[in-house]
């Protein structure tokens, strides 16, 4: 007697025998069936008709001529503070120890703890053609200042780190909305056929996952073929990637052809469940992978002047340097959206400086800077820039006055942050929007959220108001009801 994993094609087949069918089937297929035959020449003259379901991976044309293919986005996760990495204010060293007029102390999360202005503990000087300040602690991104295009003006909704990672992630400050990378690969699909479309790599040294964990990178009401895959930080990087040795592989694919078979039979009873097209891919894809991920993982294929490049015999920036090298791997085979996070939960196991802000921004520093330098410069050499965007920034900025402390920090600040991006057809060595004299508010072209997005999209080809699903009877997109593309950074 067969069992369920070695199904010859005959055996597939005889699963629709009418031997199987249900009583409702029957009324179907036989009470109906004339019917139904003649019904479906009336849809397809009037095309009408719904063609079969495909691939809901299969790449996709953009709406325009696309600037980018894909997108690695680096969140500095905690909110590192714009006044010292990017955003230079001498007026700051001026007015150390003041008192910032009109403060409201609520501004952050620590009303109890608020100190006068503060100068930044780091040494500030220009580098580049374009003459751009920047903080003593990235002595290997300065090196590309000219590659980058600064957005100073940046502004959110929340100072709390949940509602902010969820609003910078996927537009909204409420739990449950699919994320950018969800967006993108609904719209573009994926140029991999073998590798997810989407990967998410998180702080691999115990410090844990952001808040809001995986709803971060969750496809909400998007099918979920369309959510992030979560490479996890230690151990095997995605769970049963290689298959048990005792499956021999055409036993493997009989299994699987039995399964989709299965799937595809129920999927004609519930045609109203999408889900279960996604379910039936995303079996394929696991198999797929098994031959795929683990050479897209391997670092070690690299040779030693690559993996040098990026930080890999550095003890401090190994762990980054390692996601950074198979970030550029990831694209390079036709992966569309790669998020990094540095940094995991709050305070000092993230970018969450409200204690000594000096320690916690040059250790994490220390630990990103080569190895982002690396990935520029390596996207760069190989050709890779011009089509892939980079992303680098946070859920909100710092506050430009002092948290009081042992050592001091700087507490939360929705008013103003720093991001920029590099390749992926924007102009580099460019600076756009401003923050008033010590960093508190943006207030020159000032650049939300929804305006990141729309410009994020239009880089890769999606118009922010046409890409849209319809869900609760409302079409729903990744900007709401508002935002703008910041054409003066694109190329």
């Amino acid at each position: 007697m067969n069992t369920p994993g070695n199904h010859t094609p005959a055996d597939l087949a005889a699963l629709d025998h009418p031997a199987l069918w249900s009583r409702r089937e029957w009324l179907q297929r036989a009470g109906c069936g004339a019917g139904l035959i003649g019904l479906a020449t009336l849809l397809a003259d009037e095309g009408l008709l719904a063609a079969p379901a495909a691939n809901p991976l299969a790449p996709r044309q953009p709406h325009f001529p696309a600037k980018a293919k894909s997108i690695i986005w680096l969140f500095i996760n905690g909110g590192p503070s714009h006044v010292d990495t990017w955003d230079y204010k001498p007026e700051l060293a001026k007015r150390d120890g003041q008192d910032l007029p009109g403060f409201d102390r609520f501004t952050g999360f620590f009303a109890n703890a608020v100190g006068g202005l503060m100068k930044s503990p780091f040494k500030f000087s220009q580098h580049g053609e374009c003459g751009k300040w920047v903080s003593e602690i990235f002595p290997h991104l300065s090196k590309h200042v000219d590659k980058m295009a600064f957005i100073h003006s940046g502004f959110t909704k929340s100072n709390n780190h949940s509602p902010a990672l969820f609003m910078m992630n996927t537009g909204f400050t409420q739990m449950g909305h699919p994320c950018v990378g969800s967006w993108v690969t609904y719209g573009l699909g994926s140029e991999s056929n073998d590798l997810p479309a989407f990967v998410v790599m998180s702080d691999p040294k115990g410090r844990g996952l952001p808040k809001g964990y995986s709803l971060n990178w969750g496809a909400g009401f998007l099918p979920s073929v369309f959510q992030g895959t979560w490479l996890k930080p230690t151990g095997d990087p995605i769970d049963n990637l290689k298959p048990p040795a005792e499956l021999p592989p055409a036993l493997q694919r009989h299994q699987l052809d039995l399964l989709k078979t299965l799937n595809a039979r129920h999927r004609l009873r519930h045609p109203e469940e999408a889900d279960l097209a996604a379910r039936i891919e995303s079996f394929e894809l696991a198999y797929r992978m098994q031959s795929a991920a683990p050479e897209a993982l391997d670092v070690t294929r690299e040779p030693q002047h690559i993996q040098r490049l990026y930080g890999l015999d550095n003890p401090q920036c190994a762990h980054f340097a390692e996601q950074c090298l198979i970030a550029r791997r990831m694209v390079e085979r036709g992966v569309r959206c790669v998020q990094i996070y540095s940094g995991g939960m709050e305070n000092q196991r993230s970018w969450d400086g409200h204690n000594d802000i000096e320690g916690n921004h040059r250790g994490f520093a220390g630990e990103t800077d080569q190895p982002i330098a690396g990935l520029l410069q390596d996207l760069d050499q190989r050709g890779l820039l011009d089509s892939t965007l980079v992303i680098w920034g946070g859920e909100f900025g710092r506050l430009p006055v002092a948290q009081k402390a042992k050592k001091p920090g700087r507490d939360h600040n929705p008013h103003a942050f720093t991001f920029w991006f590099a390749g992926g057809g924007v102009k580099g060595g460019v600076s756009y929007g401003a923050t008033d004299d010590v960093g508190f508010k943006a207030v020159e072209n000032r650049v939300s959220v929804h305006d990141l997005h729309a410009t994020i999209l239009h880089l890769l080809g999606l118009d922010h108001e046409r890409l849209t699903y319809r869900y609760n009877g409302r079409d729903f997109r990744l900007t709401d009801v508002e935002g703008r593309v910041i054409h003066e950074i694109i190329a």
